[in-house]
């Protein structure tokens, strides 16, 4: 299985999708472990985002107007088809049609000008003071003006140091007509910056909840537009990888995080005195973004699992391709399915001996003594499980012959014909 970074190098942590490999020369198949999740966020708009809302509110209070911000609309981003964002792929990133990119809304084509900017600078990580130096101004308007037709960029020339790549960057995030998160989304993140820690007693201490902080952060990027998410993902796993290698370029995650909470997070109408007082938990918040940022684009367990019950009822398989999917073996979709499939069965065999158990303490304790008993009582043995009281006289039976008893539909209907015996004795 590989997995790849936005340079196109295999690393360890990248994008939701990952490419499992056949092993017969075929392409890969694409797998998604959020593919669930996804397809109710499509499918089931209202569903999905009541859903991530009502566990948002579980994690932070979030009173009237804030709370309500949260239900706007979510904006269509221009040329994007039905199943947008990470449910597709990132292919996008390799169409470059023209159009000012610069002070514009978020476009696919233009987050696929500004990857090129994104693959040249995660190639050139070890230069010292990236993104804290600033670049020319004149190769940097050069930039501008060859993104904002369309073109694609030979960095391979020399003609751009890292530095005019890196400061371009910032201004194309900072010329946005809103921050990458989003205004309607700052008072969600401010109080995710306040989640902290409980001591014995049940009182606050001063200590950072990090993991309540990552699964509220998971739950309303879910909530972001998809061009947003899609850019902010690219985005984040870059400055992840530049904070790695701070040891080379100086650049540690809170460095980073002064240099870009101000493009990404800054909301565009706060008065100063306001941004004062919230500065800290601004910046705070972008530096967390950068040292979970390859935890915070997966969605939380739970809600994976109420997305991939939600079409429990349907026919998950489409395609040839999606049967080979289900059939690559030691595939995580394959694992986590067989494990369900396994807690399914248990929980289905747990109801039937119950009732198996239920059933022979009526016959033992409530029939008279007869031939019907006995015979009851036999039929009784042979269906038994492990923990299922069975009479000493009852024969064992053989295990040459034991039938499976991962069928509790099986079991069910013996146990109803014997309560139909016991009902017309």
């Amino acid at each position: 299985m590989k997995m790849f970074s936005p340079s196109g190098h295999p690393r360890s942590v990248c994008f939701f999708i990952r490419f499992v490999e056949i092993g017969d020369g075929r392409p890969p198949i694409i797998f998604n472990p959020d593919f669930f999740v996804e397809k109710l966020r499509h499918e089931r708009p209202e569903a999905f985002t009541e859903l991530v809302l009502s566990n948002i509110t579980r994690l932070i209070h979030l009173p009237g107007a804030e709370f309500s911000q949260l239900l706007d609309e979510e904006p269509k981003m221009p040329n994007a088809t039905a199943a947008g964002g990470f449910f597709r792929s990132f292919n996008f990133l390799k169409r470059k049609d023209k159009g000012v990119v610069f002070g514009m809304p978020l476009t696919e084509e233009g987050i696929a000008q500004i990857y090129q900017l994104i693959v040249f600078l995660s190639k050139n990580l070890h230069v010292e003071g990236l993104f804290r130096v600033p670049g020319n101004s004149l190769r940097q308007q050069t930039l501008r003006e060859q993104l904002n037709s369309g073109a694609d960029i030979d960095f391979s020339s020399g003609d751009f140091h890292p530095n005019d790549v890196a400061t371009l960057l910032k201004s194309f995030l900072g010329e946005l007509p809103e921050p990458l998160l989003t205004q309607r989304h700052l008072h969600a993140h401010l109080k995710i910056t306040e989640l902290s820690l409980f001591d014995d007693l049940g009182n606050k201490t001063s200590l950072p909840d990090k993991e309540r902080q990552i699964e509220a952060l998971q739950l309303l990027l879910m909530l972001l537009p998809t061009a947003n998410r899609s850019l902010l993902k690219l985005l984040l796993d870059l400055l992840y990888h530049t904070a790695k290698q701070q040891h080379k370029n100086r650049m540690s995650a809170h460095n980073l995080a002064l240099m870009f909470a101000p493009h990404v997070i800054w909301p565009n109408n706060m008065n100063a005195t306001d941004l004062q007082e919230n500065l800290k938990k601004l910046n705070s918040g972008m530096a967390f973004l950068i040292k979970h940022s390859q935890k915070i684009f997966r969605a939380p367990v739970y809600l994976r699992e109420h997305a991939r019950l939600q079409f429990a009822d349907t026919s998950m398989i489409h395609s040839k391709d999606d049967l080979e999917l289900l059939s690559v073996g030691g595939s995580p979709f394959m694992s986590a399915w067989k494990r369900s499939a396994a807690r399914v069965r248990s929980d289905s065999d747990s109801h039937a001996e119950e009732a198996l158990r239920e059933l022979y303490r009526h016959v033992t304790h409530h029939m008279p003594n007869s031939a019907k008993k006995k015979k009851l009582i036999r039929q009784l043995g042979k269906q038994s499980t492990p923990g299922t009281p069975v009479s000493e006289n009852t024969t064992p039976t053989s295990k040459k012959h034991a039938r499976s008893r991962s069928f509790g539909g099986l079991i069910k209907v013996r146990s109803l014909s014997l309560l139909q015996m016991i009902t017309h004795k």
